[in-house]
């Protein structure tokens, strides 16, 4: 099936909120702290987790990106689809440099590159 631009919405609309879903959890993470579950805890740590927004929020998009993502498969070859999701990475990097202040180094930016290369060329083909 080829991809038109309401199927690549879809697709890309799904990497999207996969990305955000995964900068949001580790924002959660991040007010949490190191998590060491042990038996005395694990309920505890539960609870505190589950009541953090930016968790909340990022399981919210998965579920909404769960969603997108399937009407998108519906649509398109997954031999087309399942690689774009490597546009996750693209997007979870720059976002990670960007609002939780990761370093991005220089062999990362040309993985990122070779990334968006081979997604063009998986979508042109």
């Amino acid at each position: 099936m080829p991809m038109n631009l309401t199927t690549f919405a879809f697709i890309i609309s799904g990497v999207c909120l996969n990305a955000v879903a995964q900068l949001l959890l580790k924002a959660g993470t991040n007010a949490v702290g190191v998590i060491s579950l042990t038996p005395q805890n694990w309920f505890a740590t539960g609870i505190k987790l589950a009541t953090q927004l930016p968790i909340l929020g990022g399981l919210t998009c998965y579920v909404i990106s769960l969603i997108v993502w399937i009407i998108g498969l519906s649509r398109v070859d997954v031999t087309i689809a399942y690689p774009m999701l490597s546009l996750g990475y693209v997007i979870s990097a720059v976002g990670a440099w960007y609002f939780l202040g990761e370093a991005v180094s220089a062999q990362r930016l040309v993985a990122i590159g070779v990334i968006i290369v081979g997604v063009v060329l998986l979508t042109r083909s």
